[in-house]
């Protein structure tokens, strides 16, 4: 019933105004629809709001991922833009640089300014 219907992430965060400079200066992603309460990006095909909340950065888990085509670039210009970048150094998941590789892919997890985890995915596609 719902294959065919768009998904979007919902993000909390403890400053709005604070997140909406990451996200709109610094990831480079302009917003699409705001109000006091919320504000909605495009990010290629996907949606994703902001919201203010008590709880932000309060997951300890990934809540969304960018796809990208080069992954070691885009860590570099974000690395530029004052992005810093996880590092792990567990059995599971062993970071260089900054980029790991999960199963095929490649990722790079860096936190918003609330703490959110989020992630770059370069999938390796055959």
């Amino acid at each position: 019933m719902l294959a065919e219907s768009p998904l979007y992430a919902v993000i909390p965060v403890s400053d709005l105004q604070e997140a909406r400079r990451f996200y709109e200066e610094v990831l480079g992603i302009p917003p699409v629809r705001e109000s006091e309460t919320e504000i909605l990006y495009r990010a290629g095909d996907t949606r994703f709001a902001l919201y203010p909340s008590e709880d932000a950065g309060s997951a300890r888990h990934t809540l969304g991922s960018f796809i990208v085509e080069d992954i070691e670039a885009v860590v570099a210009e974000l690395r530029w833009r004052g992005v810093g970048f996880e590092d792990y150094d567990l059995p599971e998941l062993k970071t260089v640089e900054g980029i790991a590789r999960l199963g095929p892919d490649k990722v790079a997890f860096f936190k918003d300014p609330s703490g959110n985890i989020l992630a770059l995915v370069q999938e390796d596609v055959f």
